[in-house]
């Protein structure tokens, strides 16, 4: 228990204080984010809150953690991962190389720590996977995850919020499970976040760019995948959609959305569901608040009918997801229609 509190406020301490530095060089250096359609600040904001991020995160697990098989693949992969966001929040980097290191930060922890899911648990009556198909498959995972924080990354405090939910979520079941290494990783996150969240919770001075987005999405996708693997939760499959539930949530509905107009499926747009919620009138805060309520909610229900098995719970929250995406794109017409008038 010492070890996670020394993790957890040596990360926040780190992040916290290290911004307003970060802050100042980002405008000396003009390395600054522009409005536009999409976006919706008003004038130029640093990008490169995700070097606090990493920087209390990164020596919080060095510090106190524990270097286990896993935990050193899963910080060489973060590394990588965040020489390229840097890169990209200064320079601007290709989508190719950007998944061609994704790819490889992957690789080295599907291929040197085996960490990958290798069974459904029952989920369709499917039990364990073939080799190739479980590699594949967590390639995919891995992919997926790490870009769907990046995804929701569309207003102040929205990524952030969600990633602290997450986190202390995975936390507290590695915890309790004896899983101290992983459960150090996640209150590692949590208290790099909460600091960086200080600075952009309301009227954000700073964004987490690509660099804080995308390594927190990539430690993500990794704790899910243990979390799953680690045999000792019920329904864990359901449990681990049910954490991720807004970045994923969001990420196929766009994407849905995106193909069914005849567009690319990673063509930037406003559909996002912080957008449609910002349409209706709501402060940032405001839809911070009511994402991180459903994503709780999600949560919470998984947690008390975890007896329900993996294909029931993911039948039910399938079954919300569509009802809510449907009644959200009803409400932004309605709304719409009514500015128009």
């Amino acid at each position: 228990m010492i070890e996670s509190i020394l993790i957890f406020f040596w990360a926040l301490l780190i992040s916290m204080f290290s911004i307003p530095t970060i802050i100042s060089v980002a405008h000396s250096k003009r390395i600054l984010d522009e409005p536009d359609f999409r976006k919706f600040h008003d004038i130029n904001t640093p990008r490169l809150g995700g070097l606090a991020i990493f920087a209390g995160f990164m020596t919080g697990v060095a510090i106190f953690g524990q270097m286990s098989l896993g935990i050193q693949q899963l910080l060489a992969g973060s590394l990588i991962i965040f020489f390229v966001g840097v890169k990209d929040d200064i320079n601007g980097v290709s989508v190719f190389k950007k998944f061609f290191v994704q790819v490889l930060a992957a690789g080295i922890v599907l291929f040197y720590a085996d960490i990958r899911i290798s069974s459904f648990q029952g989920f369709l009556g499917i039990y364990d996977l073939e080799v190739g198909i479980s590699y594949a498959f967590s390639f995919l995972v891995i992919l997926c995850i790490t870009n769907a924080i990046n995804l929701i990354d569309g207003i102040d405090g929205l990524a952030g919020a969600i990633v602290v939910i997450i986190c202390m979520t995975f936390g507290t079941y590695f915890y309790m499970a004896g899983e101290a290494s992983y459960a150090y990783v996640c209150f590692a996150l949590t208290g790099s976040m909460i600091g960086f969240l200080r600075y952009n919770l309301m009227n954000a001075r700073v964004f987490m760019g690509d660099t804080g987005a995308l390594v927190s999405g990539f430690i993500i996708s990794i704790l899910a995948i243990h979390f799953i693997e680690m045999d000792k939760i019920g329904s864990a499959p359901a449990l681990s959609i049910s954490v991720l539930f807004i970045p994923i949530f969001d990420t196929i509905r766009v994407f849905i959305i995106r193909v069914y107009r005849g567009v690319s499926p990673f063509m930037p747009d406003r559909n996002h569901i912080h957008h449609y919620l910002c349409d209706f009138g709501l402060s940032h805060i405001q839809v911070v608040l009511v994402l991180a309520f459903v994503n709780l909610m999600v949560i919470t229900f998984s947690i008390l009918f975890s007896d329900l098995g993996n294909s029931a719970l993911l039948l039910i929250i399938g079954g919300f997801a569509v009802i809510f995406s449907m009644a959200l794109e009803v409400l932004i017409k309605k709304r719409r229609t009514q500015l128009d008038a």
